[in-house]
């Protein structure tokens, strides 16, 4: 329903005309909009019923031509069919006319310039949506437009253009955004091995979003790469302060950074971040430098208590691979070990690691914008489930 409900998008849009076109009805001026079979399409689209839609307004179209509303109704519904040609052919005829209204005409260069998005056109869509922006009408949607353009061709310094213009015009904060394509020039720079200019803008990416955690990453990154080990120590444990839930992007890194910069007990600092944040990656390294260190019989206690506090399959997995070697003589147990071993692994293949906060999307890998709603910042690391909170409730299976 709620894809169908875009289509009424253009027609909403020129409800205003149509009340004008009452009065115009009441003293004997007919037109579309006052035609039975115009409300017959609009409730065939609320009824999901595109086609049936298309035959109304084809045949209102045909009957009169001059009717922009028609035409922006009928362009709409050709290009969310994917008959993108034909919403550019509707779209172009209105615009060349030349008794069409200013209003008309912004409304027609607008749904022009969604259809030449569906087409990949993006010179001509950001052709529309910047005179659109000089006429100061449906600004906003131009700018948003124009803002989606410069993201798929990844020019970010236009995006950031985009993107203070938008706050200018609507008073929202866009600092999240501004972050984050200060994060991709970053990282564009580094890949030019220019270290200064990535430096400049990661410091412009925190000065505009102090807990962007991207622009902390890749500060640690930057002072890993000049062999400034503690102050990579440092950046990576302020990942963990700004959003535990990231700390597993970085582990390998921080551990890495805590043996180089010589730091003696690793072991404590790593059950502190464990505190903080009991994720599958953290207490699987923590079980690692626990076996090294104190032995296995230390490394199995850890998981059996990680895993009583959370529904973590990795931590099990984990546990019985180091039981696994004490049940050499028992054949039979040693069989239903490796069972549940073989269905643990099934499970994790099909549980998602990371999901968006905003429309469910899931990965395997994180994403620094959502691939389906294209919000920034949105995809976390998913976490384990604390068995105390999931006692007596139904299990959410929807990652499963």
């Amino acid at each position: 329903m709620s894809e169908w409900f875009f289509l009424l998008i253009p027609v909403a849009a020129v409800s205003g005309w149509w009340a004008a076109k009452r009065g115009n009805a009441r003293r004997g001026i007919s037109g579309p909009t006052s035609d039975p079979a115009f409300f017959r399409g609009l409730n065939y689209l609320l009824d999901e019923q595109p086609d049936k839609a298309i035959d109304i307004f084809v045949k209102l179209a045909e009957v009169d031509e001059e009717t922009a509303e028609i035409h922006l109704a009928l362009g709409s519904l050709f290009r969310r069919r994917g008959e993108v040609d034909r919403a550019i052919r509707i779209h172009q005829s209105l615009i060349l006319r030349p008794n069409l209204s200013k209003e008309e005409r912004s409304y027609a260069l607008y749904e022009l310039g969604q259809d030449y998005m569906g087409a990949g056109l993006f010179d001509r869509a950001e052709s529309m949506f910047r005179e659109l922006v000089e006429m100061k009408l449906h600004r906003r949607r131009a700018l948003e437009g124009l803002r989606e353009i410069y993201q798929q061709e990844k020019d970010w310094t236009r995006c950031l253009e985009v993107a203070e213009q938008l706050r200018l015009l609507t008073g929202e904060s866009v600092s999240t955004e501004s972050a984050q394509y200060h994060c991709e020039l970053a990282e564009e720079s580094l890949k030019h091995g220019n270290g200064q200019q990535a430096v400049a803008h990661l410091n412009h990416a925190r000065r505009v979003d102090p807990d962007c955690i991207r622009a902390t990453m890749l500060q640690a990154r930057i002072a890993m790469g000049q062999g400034d080990s503690r102050a990579a120590a440092e950046l990576y444990q302020r990942v963990a302060r700004q959003g535990s839930q990231f700390l597993p992007e970085v582990l390998s890194d921080l551990v890495d950074a805590y043996r180089r910069s010589g730091l003696e007990d690793e072991l404590s600092e790593l059950k502190r971040l464990y505190r903080v944040s009991p994720n599958p990656a953290l207490a699987m390294m923590l079980t690692d430098v626990i076996q090294e260190k104190e032995g296995d019989g230390a490394a199995i206690v850890f998981l059996v208590e990680h895993i009583t506090g959370y529904a973590d399959l990795v931590g099990l997995e984990r546990l019985l691979d180091l039981y696994a070697p004490k049940l050499a003589g028992d054949v039979q147990t040693q069989a239903a070990v490796q069972a549940m071993l073989a269905v643990i692994g099934h499970l994790r293949s099909c549980r998602p690691d990371h999901q968006c906060e905003q429309c469910g999307f899931v990965a395997r890998r994180l994403h620094w914008q959502c691939p389906s709603c294209k919000h920034w910042g949105s995809i976390k690391p998913v976490q384990p489930e604390s068995i105390g909170d999931c006692a007596g409730t139904p299990v959410d299976r929807r990652l499963a």
